[in-house]
């Protein structure tokens, strides 16, 4: 589909002709599926996530994995500063993702999406066990599979967990969704420094040395070391999942 003209640079496409993406990880964080200040699940909030997801699966050709975080629910991090153990913080935080992973293959089933959701730690009666040849499989059948329970290891991150499943199934990016109104990476805080600049192309050795806020540091070795562009964008911007997919140069392309 060819991109309407523009003079703003930032609908502008990144490459000419169809997208060239196959197969794409799309990064959710678990406080994109409650409501803005909130906790727990909103329903509604799911629901217009999947909406997104299904139109991209059933318009174009392309792969769709999907990792979630738990935040909305529970932060390992803020777990071990009250007190906890790190590692049993970690682990309550990896079921928070499986709760929110479930809350998306509901939805995405509802709206006629097969779906798979793929644990990293092993709980056969709600889910698969993350198997990377069956992952693999799953998406070649044009399932979207959802992988929960980040790495299954304390002490990695979500966005960690994004890199290496994105590494494993071959994916062509990391699709990483905002949810507090930023819509890329800046040069500071946009929502404290008002001089703050939208950077629309970093690459990895800027984002590390400058310690932009993407993703973890851990994340972006891995990307770095794989060449695996990330693509930072708003995702609760309605169509702008599609639009990323489909080419636009939204938010802040990072290779």
């Amino acid at each position: 589909m060819a991109a309407a003209e523009s003079t703003d640079p930032r609908r502008a496409r990144r490459w000419e002709g169809p997208p060239k993406w196959r197969r794409v990880v799309l990064k959710l964080s678990g406080e994109a599926l409650a409501e803005a200040g909130g906790h727990n699940v909103s329903a509604s909030i799911v629901d217009a996530l999947a909406s997104e997801i299904a139109e991209v699966w059933t318009s174009l050709e392309v792969d769709i994995a999907v990792v979630v975080g738990g935040g909305n629910i529970w932060r390992g991090m803020a777990g071990s500063v009250g007190g906890m153990d790190r590692a049993q913080s970690d682990h309550m935080g990896m079921l928070a993702t499986v709760i929110n992973a479930l809350a998306l293959q509901d939805a995405l089933e509802r709206s006629d999406v097969p779906t798979r959701v793929m644990t990293a730690i092993g709980m056969a009666q709600i889910a698969e066990p993350y198997i990377r040849r069956r992952a693999v499989r799953h998406l070649e059948k044009g399932r979207v599979v959802i992988f929960a329970a980040g790495t299954g290891n304390p002490f990695f991150t979500t966005d960690t967990a994004a890199a290496l499943r994105a590494a494993e199934v071959d994916a062509d990016v990391v699709l990483k969704g905002t949810h507090s109104g930023v819509d890329g990476v800046y040069t500071a805080d946009p929502q404290t420094d008002p001089s703050a600049q939208l950077l629309s192309e970093v690459t990895f050795l800027e984002v590390l040395s400058r310690e932009l806020a993407v993703m973890d540091s851990a994340a972006i070795a891995v990307c770095k070391d794989n060449a695996t562009p990330i693509v930072v964008f708003d995702l609760m911007t309605r169509g702008n999942f599609r639009s990323v997919v489909e080419g636009e140069a939204l938010g802040t392309l990072v290779r």
